[in-house]
């Protein structure tokens, strides 16, 4: 039993062990694209057109006048 769990202990450290890289120079450059960002600005866009037009209300960032009845 003891054997066992050296054995598995063993085996989790060297696939943590195994995953610590070091990332070159020339691969950091892909890091920057723009298809690499969590959030683009398409999206945020979409994503506030969409709240602006389910909430119905104006807020304070920049959306239409008026409620949510179309009457600006």
């Amino acid at each position: 039993m003891k054997t066992i769990k050296f054995g598995l202990a063993f085996v989790g450290l060297l696939a943590v062990a195994s995953s610590c890289t070091s990332v070159k120079e020339y691969q950091k450059s892909r890091i920057n694209d723009s298809d690499m960002e969590l959030s683009s600005r398409k999206s945020e866009k979409f994503e506030q057109a969409f709240y602006l037009y389910r909430e119905g209300a104006s807020g304070a960032n920049g959306g239409k006048s008026g409620g949510g009845c179309g009457c600006n």
